[in-house]
Parts: structure tokens; sequence; C-alpha cells
């Protein structure tokens, strides 16, 4: 690398309630070599960072213009109502929408769902931002709706929240006084289309759940190929180092399967006119020892020892 050249890097931007870190850790286990830098920004402000290069992928909440971004959608959150811990709707497991028709139920300037209609009695003023709503809920002003992950984020420890239901309508009962449905919250990865680079690219593979060795998409980026490459360096040696003293020459054709064991000594070789030395006879020769050789009609040896027979009896 000459010092005019700047390292990879890459860089994801993330809505309030996004909790990237799985994915991040996932990275930088395979691609060490390339930093990821997580940019917090607003939910309005995501798309606009993508466009203007101050990110190179986003985690963001549905819609997005597609004119120009690529999105993937990802999965669609839990909507929940934020009350107060003495709220009677704390003694329930959940609320339905029917529920809230009589209260005061705030909806903030950045709200993040998509309402037709939003359920209770609208507040005096909208909240600016959702934070500024959950300080309300815990002033006994009204409740909020919102997707789980902002409710967990803005966690204090005199509210609570309870998922928000809608009752399933009649068709025939479907009108404006019915009540409204629940919207859910849909999350994205996002980047612009014009710059679906290979980084970009290994980032799409590990939040669609890719193993490292996955042949899916398209080739690898150096620096993930090097990534890779560095992992798998160790243990390549060690395998052949093994691997080879076990399948030498010595233990499979030379001592034990050749010549000296296979088809000497303990193959008991006879010459001239004796016969084995295990039956303790010879028939033309003296009698041998025992695991002993008879040699044409001399005298038989044991292993190593020489004794000599008493002399047989000639015919």
């Amino acid at each position: 690398m000459t010092g005019s050249e700047v390292p990879p890097s890459f860089r994801l931007a993330y809505v309030p309630g996004m909790t990237p870190t799985k994915w991040v850790r996932i990275w930088n286990e395979r691609l060490a070599g390339v930093p990821l830098t997580l940019v917090a920004v607003a939910a309005a402000e995501a798309a606009d960072a993508l466009r203007h290069g101050d990110a190179d992928a986003a985690l963001l909440r549905l819609p997005v213009d597609r004119a120009d971004l690529s999105a993937i959608p990802l999965y669609t959150e839990t909507t929940v109502v934020v009350i107060p811990k003495d709220h009677v709707g704390a003694a329930v497991e959940e609320l339905s929408v029917a529920d809230l028709a009589d209260e005061v139920v705030l909806h903030p300037l950045d709200d993040t769902l998509e309402w037709e209609r939003p359920p209770g009695r609208p507040a005096f003023e909208r909240p600016a931002t959702t934070a500024d709503a959950v300080e309300l809920v815990a002033a006994g002003v009204g409740l909020l709706v919102v997707p789980q992950s902002l409710a967990r984020l803005y966690h204090r420890k005199d509210l609570t929240y309870r998922p928000l239901t809608a009752p399933d309508a009649e068709p025939s009962a479907a009108g404006p006084d019915s009540a409204p449905s629940v919207p859910g919250s849909r999350v994205a990865l996002s980047w612009p289309e014009a710059r679906t680079t290979d980084l970009v690219e290994e980032f799409i593979g590990i939040v669609r759940g890719r193993t490292v060795n996955s042949t899916r998409g398209p080739k690898k980026s150096p620096a993930a190929q090097e990534a890779a490459r560095r992992s798998t360096r160790g243990g390549g040696a060690r395998g052949a180092s093994a691997g080879g003293t076990k399948s030498g020459g010595t233990k499979g054709g030379g001592t034990k399967g050749g010549g000296t064991k296979g088809g000497g000594a303990r193959g008991g070789a006879r010459t001239g006119g004796g016969t084995g030395a295990a039956s303790g006879r010879s028939t033309k020769g003296t009698r041998g020892a025992k695991s002993g050789r008879s040699t044409g009609g001399g005298k038989g040896s044991g292993k190593g020892t020489a004794k000599r027979g008493r002399p047989g009896r000639t015919s």
C-alpha cells in the first residue's frame, strides 16, 4: 500500500432502536482488516445520509424511496403502547386499540408508524420527538404507541409497555367508526443502488445469515479473501503434518508387511529333506529342537540358540 492509498472501511448508519451488535461482531470476525464504523442518525435523516455519502449502508425503517436506494426488508417489529406502571392497562398482558378509545394518545412528529387513523384522542400539541413523548407519558399527560425497540430504548423505571392489538373486524363492519388497524414498523437494510460495492455485498450476506463458505452472491472482495486466508493458514499445515507421519513407507510396506516378517522367520522356510522343527522330529536327520528349522539332514536350531538333539533312528 502506498502513502496515497486509503485503507478500506465500511460505515453503517442506524436509526434509533436498531441494535446491529450481532452483525457487527460477525463482520469483525470475517473481515478483521476492514473496520466497521457505526453512524447514529435520526430516522428522518437515514436516507439522506446514504445519498450524501455519509454512510455505505443503513439499518432504517421503511418506507424508503426506491428510485435511487435499494432495500432488503429484514423483519417487522411488534407495536406496543407505553403506559405508566400504575395505569390500569399494566394489569393485563396486552391492550387493544379499543382500550385506548378514551385515552389521550401522543403522536410525535418523528413517529415511525404509518397510521391510517391514530388510536385514542389526540393531544393538544404533538411532541417534537419520541423521547419528548416518553417524558410526557411519565408526567401523566397521555400514552404513546411505538415499535417495541423504541420502548426499550427509552425505558424508564416508572413506565412499562404492552403489545397493542386490533380486533378482527367483520367485513360488513368496516367503516369510518371501526377500530383502526395496528401498523408494524418494518426494518430494512438500505444502500445507494449506484454504490453496491463488494463490502456492501459482504454485509448483505451477513444480515441474511450466509456462512463464510457460502457460494451465493458475487465474488468476495480482496479484503474478505485476505481475512479468510488468515483464518485458515494455520490449520492446513497442522493437517499435512499429521497425515504425513501416519502414511509413511516403513509401516505400510517395509518391515511389517515385507520380507522379514511375512516370508522369513515366521514362515518357517524348509530346505533339503528336513521337516518342520515344530514337530520335534526329522525323518532323515537328527531330532530338531522346538521352533527350529531342519536343513538337509543335519541339526536343528532354535531361535538363535544352537541345541543338539539326540541322534535319531536310521532306517
